[in-house]
């Protein structure tokens, strides 16, 4: 009996090649299948296709690649700087706090962009289509319609100006194109159309901006002070804002029309500001000026005095007075320039800055609820 118990392994040990076969067969044969047959298609692996001749362009797009390579050298990126002392190395450091985008004006190296962009700065950067960076100095800002005017050192031959167009004629419907750096991306474009005209939006000032082009071309943060272009490549606005609760393009984009821009920008270089025409009366602050609106039940600005040899004394326009009780007693109410409608003291503001000094203008106001008008120059 003990003879016969190494019976099983000597067994198993003259079927151990077959065994080993056997499972190597399986395998393998796994192993073809997984290769072969378990992948989508089955069946051997496929040759790249052939490629199928695409022909040429069509028009828009020519027009649109051509205008992109044209337009986006004269679009250049914004950095705005924080400077900060660091405590224990005692060196200053740079701190990016606000990126944006910007168009050059002329040879001379002025930029223009939006007063947002640069606000609060300690210094600001400019980064041209060839990618060399520049130190800018702010020459002139206009917040009331969130315009700037940078200036950089760079010869020449490497500023493009962008060719400029008018607003005035723009019609809903018309295509633009906006080239800016939407989230630090270099020399994006969009297109879209015009949405809307003679929009009207709020600086950061709280002053408004009038006839602001609506455009659905995507708009995002980085392109703000970039160009909005019609389809010859002209100016006709500069990207100011976006209308969107996620800070994302949602459609509905703004831009300060050309015919402000190129109003206001020469005056920044020139001076700094902007020199406003005056009809050489005081008022009161808009606060007050809408609580006594309220009281009488009209609409307008009171004309709270009026300045010597100026164009409203020689008009005879009359200020508001305080009597010896005082009581205040109502002057002139100014209601409308022009054809513009006067009904807050931001609506004259912006009808006045139509105009320029030594324009002649007609005055409507109200004089002891009695309607009348006079002709004033402007100052």
């Amino acid at each position: 009996m003990l003879d016969e118990l190494p019976q099983p392994r000597r067994a198993f040990r003259s079927h151990r090649p077959l065994i080993v076969a056997i499972v190597v067969g399986v395998l393998c044969g796994w192993l073809l299948y997984l290769h072969f047959f378990n992948r989508p298609g089955g069946g051997p692996s496929p040759e790249p296709r052939a490629i199928t001749p695409r022909g040429s362009l069509a028009e828009t797009e020519k027009t649109t690649i051509e205008l992109f390579q044209n337009a986006s050298p004269s679009v250049v990126y914004i950095t705005n700087v924080a400077l900060r002392r660091n405590r224990f190395l005692l060196n200053v450091m740079k701190i990016p706090q606000g990126t944006g985008s910007g168009l050059i004006w002329d040879t001379d190296g002025h930029i223009v962009t939006n007063f947002h962009v640069i606000q609060d700065a300690d210094a600001v950067e400019v980064t041209l289509y060839d990618h060399s960076d520049w130190q800018a100095r702010v020459v002139g800002a206009e917040p009331d319609k969130d315009l700037a005017v940078l200036r950089i050192g760079a010869p020449a031959d490497r500023l493009r100006p962008i060719p400029i167009g008018t607003s005035n004629d723009l019609q809903v419907g018309q295509t633009v194109f906006a080239i800016g750096n939407p989230f630090g991306l270099d020399q994006t474009l969009t297109t879209g159309v015009v949405s809307a005209l003679g929009r009207t939006i709020q600086a950061v000032t709280g002053r408004t901006i009038e006839d602001v082009i609506q455009t659905d071309a995507a708009i995002n943060p980085g392109n703000s002070g970039g160009p909005l272009l019609d389809s010859a490549g002209r100016l006709i606005g500069t990207n100011t804002a976006i209308y969107s609760p996620s800070g994302s393009s949602a459609g509905i984009g703004f831009a300060v029309p050309v015919d402000t821009v190129n109003r206001v920008v020469p005056q920044l270089i020139t001076h700094g500001r902007v020199i406003r025409p005056q009809l050489g009366i005081e008022v009161f602050s808009e606060r007050i000026n809408a609580g006594i609106m309220r009281r009488l039940g009209a609409e307008g600005v009171l004309v709270r005095g009026v300045q010597e040899d100026s164009g409203a004394a020689a008009a005879d326009l009359r200020g508001a007075r305080v009597t010896r009780n005082g009581d205040l007693v109502v002057g002139d109410i100014i209601r409308g320039i022009d054809d513009a409608e006067v009904t807050c003291i931001d609506d004259l503001l912006n009808a006045l800055e139509k105009h320029k000094a030594g324009d002649t203008v007609k005055v409507a106001f109200l004089r002891n609820d009695r309607a009348m008008t006079a002709d004033v120059t402007l100052q």
